[in-house]
């Protein structure tokens, strides 16, 4: 067999150059055709829980339910935390007594009796300096022989006791008349802030024995029943938010200079393929990332693409999570830079 000509193979190669050329340009996308994009539904979620460790009364809804923004949804036994909230208040109770007994100061009453305590040490005082004047007196007289030494030194000694006594309830009468320190006033205060701060801790307890819709959802799990421990790091429920809602798909770089946030765009869904749903898109990844094995695509999986985030509404609540969908953007033109 003859070998072709270089002439000849190099027309044949041209030729078939020339035809691939022509078929991708009768096949390329044009920039007018709309783009499809597949991905699925998804929807944000709220795990909720109770705020403090106390076993659950009532379970109030079930799973499917709708629950408004403020509803209560379970609720937990309040014996333990009634009583707290009663003695919180006693407390509270105590220190307005001892606050209001420093900052008014002592009776008249109390400084009448502390006056006459210092009346009859005085006249203690007197006594006692009497008598050991009179044994002095007696003990010159005589010489010594009618008064010991040791009768001497127990009238001295009474006598200054009686002295100091005077010193001690008329300092005790000056504290009467003055009334309480600063210092403890300050301190009872800060005592009843720190019980006001008690009660109002027990009474916060007693308000999250309430579980509360935080926003309009639907229940999507249960996961606790009335006689369980409830506690901050175990959900009693877990809720599907209604708004927003959002198609999580995929675009290739080739498409991504034709979309835009804010573009108008139709979702629809294997269930109802008929009924679009209109949406637009949110959110476009700068960043791109291989296509999750979930996403059905038209290209290669492994090829590289940019997530995107098309909000849709959904009043009639059509949308579930992990549906698939079909997201359809009218074709655009690349903006010249």
């Amino acid at each position: 067999m003859r070998k072709p000509k270089p002439p000849m193979l190099v027309a044949a190669v041209v030729l078939v150059l020339l035809a691939g050329a022509g078929a991708w340009w009768l096949l390329r996308p044009s920039p007018d055709q709309p783009i499809v994009l597949h991905g699925n539904i998804d929807i944000r979620q709220v795990s909720l829980a109770f705020k403090v460790n106390e076993r659950i009364a009532e379970m109030r809804v079930e799973e499917g339910d709708r629950v408004a923004r403020g509803q209560v949804l379970a609720t937990l036994d309040v014996t333990t935390l009634t009583l707290r909230v009663a003695k919180a208040q006693a407390q509270v109770g105590v220190q307005d007594e001892v606050l209001r007994r420093l900052e008014a100061g002592n009776r008249p009453q109390e400084i009448a009796q502390s006056d006459a305590n210092v009346r009859a040490a005085q006249a203690d005082a007197r006594m006692a300096h009497q008598t050991l004047d009179r044994l002095r007196a007696i003990s010159q007289g005589t010489g010594g022989r009618a008064v010991s030494r040791e009768e001497l030194d127990r009238a001295t000694a009474a006598a200054s006791a009686a002295d100091a006594k005077v010193d001690a309830q008329r300092k005790a009468h000056e504290l009467s008349v003055v009334g309480s320190r600063k210092e403890d006033v300050d301190e009872a205060r800060a005592q009843r802030e720190a019980a006001l701060a008690e009660s109002a801790v027990a009474k916060q307890e007693l308000a999250d024995a309430e579980l509360r819709a935080p926003i309009d959802a639907v229940v999507r799990s249960r996961l606790l029943e009335p006689g369980d421990m409830a506690s901050p790091q175990r959900p009693a429920y877990a809720l599907a938010v209604l708004h927003p809602k959002w198609v999580r798909a995929y675009v290739s770089e080739a498409d991504l200079s034709r979309i835009k946030p804010g573009q108008a765009a139709r979702v629809t869904t294997d269930s109802a393929p008929a009924h679009a749903i209109d949406g637009r898109i949110g959110y476009i990844a700068s960043v791109a990332e291989f296509t999750p094995k979930n996403v059905e695509t038209e290209d290669l999986r492994t090829s590289l693409v940019y997530e995107v985030r098309v909000n849709v509404d959904d009043p009639d609540d059509r949308l579930r999570l992990g549906m698939p969908a079909t997201v359809t953007l009218p074709g655009t033109v690349a903006a010249k830079p």
